[in-house]
């Protein structure tokens, strides 16, 4: 009797883990998510500002 109460605590055990980790893998992920986003932002408002300067630069005609 002691051998099957012991897989079972022990299965559930198991499962406490994995719901743990999987929270954590989660919040993880979402954080990600978080900074891919505004890194995202970043990439598009550089973008924009180096085709406004290009085009600035087009105007003016100036050289490098």
């Amino acid at each position: 009797m002691f051998w099957p109460m012991l897989a079972i605590a022990l299965g559930f055990a198991g499962l406490a883990v994995l719901g743990v980790l999987a929270v954590k893998v989660f919040v993880e992920a979402q954080r990600l998510a978080g900074q891919v986003a505004e890194t995202t932002r970043r990439i598009n408002r550089a973008a924009e500002d180096l085709e406004r300067a290009a085009t600035t630069l087009a105007d003016t005609g100036e050289a490098l």
